[in-house]
């Protein structure tokens, strides 16, 4: 076995191995706090009750059938539309600099003005049901593809133009066999950011309206002081961003795996 053979032998055993042993001090940390301090149960449950919540909900399948589909599909849905808006904005702004300056201004704005501050509007105009949390999914997700898009396609070599102009490309062939597969690594990029902020954009949404959703039912479990099942839900919900951010790197893994970020991390961690 080859030095660099073993080094990433032994990298791959120090994550599986530094994982679990660092979630373990944090609990135990916890834990300890709770026996040191006394604090009491209402505010701070310990780690064994929030376990057990947690347990008693993933075995309810009115949680999984209701308020986890319902997530699910509002993160889904707001991220397909912010796929449409961002990576489209995105190659429209990397063609042209002078669209990037005048649309600019405004892309920031979206950005820069705080969405619970906007989720309100989105109630009003949308309703209670789950468009106005698609909608604020949506816009919380597209900026990061918008930008990656724009970013990939400035970046596209001078030569690999030229190439295609040289063969007589036409702008369909050389968007589909040239800007897009150069752009892609970078679209994913942006889609491992996107897929969390719409996480984040469907549930802030459920908070503020609506009676299904992870974020309605974390909320109903406060105000019916179920601080238990409220620890248990929050890590619920982590575990459901997660597991649909590790299915976008895989899926990004699976369409470019001669990507050179994609090649550096299976070397690492495989």
């Amino acid at each position: 076995m080859s030095a660099s053979s073993r080094k990433s032998l032994l990298d791959r055993y120090l994550v599986f191995l530094t994982t679990p042993l660092l979630a373990a001090g944090l609990i135990g940390i916890w834990q300890v706090y709770i026996v040191v301090t006394d604090i009491s149960a209402f505010l701070l449950p310990a780690p064994r009750n929030v376990l057990d919540a947690l347990v008693q909900q993933v075995s309810d399948p009115y949680i999984w059938q209701v308020h986890v589909w319902t997530t699910f599909t509002e993160t889904v849905l707001g991220l397909l539309i912010g796929i449409v808006i961002g990576v489209g904005s995105g190659f429209a702004i990397g063609k042209s600099r002078l669209l990037a300056l005048i649309l600019k201004p405004f892309l920031v704005l979206t950005q820069v003005t705080p969405k619970v501050a906007l989720a309100p509007l989105f109630v009003l105009w949308f309703g209670f049901g789950e468009g106005s949390k698609i909608a604020l999914a949506a816009l919380v997700c597209f900026f990061p593809l918008m930008v990656n898009t724009a970013f990939g396609i400035q970046s596209l070599p001078q030569g690999h133009k030229d190439m295609a102009r040289s063969i007589g490309a036409g702008r369909v062939f050389g968007f589909l066999r040239v800007e897009l597969p150069h752009t892609m690594a970078y679209i994913l990029a942006g889609l491992e950011q996107a897929i969390v902020l719409a996480t984040i954009g469907a549930i802030v949404g459920e908070y503020l309206g609506g009676d299904k959703g992870l974020g309605r039912y974390a909320l109903n479990l406060q105000n019916n002081l179920q601080i238990d099942l409220l620890f248990g839900s929050i890590v619920l919900m982590a575990m459901y961003g997660l597991v649909l951010y590790l299915a976008v790197t895989s899926l990004k893994r699976l369409l470019i795996p001669w990507h050179e970020s994609v090649r550096l991390h299976t070397r690492t961690f495989d």
